[in-house]
């Protein structure tokens, strides 16, 4: 949520004190979008003028009243107030009160909750991806997929609240079970980026809550009405379920509220999905208390075209992967590699510069795509691997045996590894995430569930005796 530039998403602090704050001149409010009748769709989401930006079972605010604005145009959409210090104090507080309620609902029942809330986002998704589209500034396919993607792990949350679980592991001593035992780690806090404001948080939310975590959601502050839409729509699925609405607590607000979360022992897990730069600096404070961080950082993605390729595969998927979102995901492809031989057609690529330029090893978060040549296998893997980032990379080829020494350990050292498909567009059922300095966390599918609890090795003895492990005698 840092990395945005400052003039594709404009972004106004005004600060105001609590006695004046809402007492706007009517001439502005006339002026924002929610007020025109082609918006007015807006208000389906339950969005108003004035939104409160905090949520914890009720909702407040007196933070600041930032206005947010459209990406495309600059035209104002609506206000939202944030959260101040003492407002997050209270959510917190509320947040691990509820989960002292949803810890003992049983993991299925979660997952029902789980489901409602999905077949809630199915029945806004349309209106919800309009609201990604316009305040994000993403085309509206990729806005309604978006909200599809939280969907999905929705689904894919309700299976899994059936199957998590540990071994019952053979104990060596007689009369003695072994068991593995997962517990939620607690308070799980969410800190998302403006590029994808739902299917993020998605990701984290849906696991963590059928784990049996509560989840404290700050959003960017460029994307604080989707934060609030999509909250208004999980709030309605707890509040019919007669459900603390703490369990899924939000609070907008800019760095001062990150910094809060990063710093608190009461969260006991913080998910950052970010810049590279911010991250490691989340990571440090997160560490100084021995806390527990999920990172989401920067990606520096490259795609590899070998002589066999497919160019009817090559093009269409370095395109999407170099220009999709205006080249705003952590996967876009940012390299692209090809075989010497050919022709470049280049009105938007860079040419001509070294595979080590310092340029190409810096995450643009643009559409702006370098072409390399390079001579040989080897030599095109190492290129691949020597960018800081470790998060997407794909090769195009038919060469089954180059195909499995990609995936192998002297190939691809990402955390997504792909053949002939392009960096971007990850499934919701294999895990999500990057190596070096893209964090090493993983999220939404296969054992992601992992990260958002704790793992105990638990020893029943059943027996009247009481050996000792490794066979020591200890008389």
């Amino acid at each position: 949520m840092w990395r945005v530039p400052r003039q594709l998403c404009a972004h106004h602090l005004r600060g105001s004190k609590l006695s004046d704050a809402w007492n706007r001149p009517a001439a502005f409010m006339s002026t924002l979008l929610i007020n025109q009748a082609q918006y007015a769709w807006l208000k389906e989401l339950g969005l108003r003028e004035e939104n409160e930006g905090v949520y914890n079972g009720s909702w407040g605010g007196r933070g600041e009243v930032i206005t947010t604005y459209c990406p495309a145009n600059n035209e104002p959409i609506a206000r939202v107030r944030q959260a101040s210090v003492a407002d997050y104090e209270e959510t917190v507080k509320k947040a691990r009160e509820a989960w002292r309620i949803w810890a003992e609902v049983p993991a299925p029942k979660r997952g029902e909750v789980v489901r409602q809330i999905g077949d809630a986002l199915r029945e806004k998704i349309q209106v919800l991806g309009s609201l990604v589209s316009l305040e994000m500034g993403k085309i509206l396919v990729e806005g309604v997929g978006e909200v599809q993607e939280y969907v999905d792990i929705c689904d894919y949350a309700v299976g899994l609240s059936r199957m998590i679980g540990g071994p019952i592991l053979p104990s060596e001593r007689p009369g003695h079970a072994l068991i593995e035992q997962w517990n939620p780690v607690g308070l799980v806090g969410i800190i998302t980026a403006f590029n994808f404001p739902v299917a993020v948080y998605g990701w984290n939310n849906a696991i963590a809550m059928i784990c049996g975590n509560v989840c404290l959601w700050k959003g960017a502050p460029t994307t604080s009405l989707i934060s609030v839409a999509v909250t208004k729509i999980i709030a309605k699925v707890l509040e019919d379920n007669k459900l603390p609405g703490a369990i899924c607590s939000l609070t907008c607000g800019g760095a001062d509220i990150g910094t809060a979360m990063a710093k608190d022992e009461r969260v006991n897990l913080l998910s950052f999905t970010g810049s590279t730069q911010v991250g490691k600096q989340v990571a440090l404070m997160v560490q100084e208390r021995f806390g527990r961080s999920l990172l989401e950082l920067g990606g520096n993605n490259a795609i590899i075209a070998f002589e066999d390729a497919d160019l009817s595969l090559v093009v269409p998927s370095a395109l999407f992967a170099a220009v999709g979102t205006a080249g705003q995901r952590c996967t876009t492809a940012r390299r692209l590699v090809m075989d010497r031989p050919g022709n470049y057609v280049e009105p938007t690529i860079v040419t001509g510069l070294a595979h080590d330029a310092s340029i190409a090893h810096t995450e643009t978060f643009a559409p702006i795509l370098y072409v390399f040549k390079f001579k040989s296998e080897e030599e095109v893997f190492a290129w691949n691997n020597e960018v800081k980032q470790g998060l997407s990379s794909s090769i195009f080829t038919k060469d089954l045996g180059r195909i499995f020494r990609w995936l192998g350990p002297k190939g691809s050292d990402c955390g997504i590894v792909n053949v002939n498909i392009p960096t971007s567009g990850a499934e919701i059922g294999g895990a999500f995430g990057g190596e070096k300095h893209t964090g090493g966390g993983r999220e939404s599918g296969s054992d992601a569930w992992k990260q958002y609890m704790r793992r105990s090795t638990c020893t029943i003895n059943y027996s009247k005796d009481l050996p000792l492990a490794q066979g020591i005698k200890f008389q």
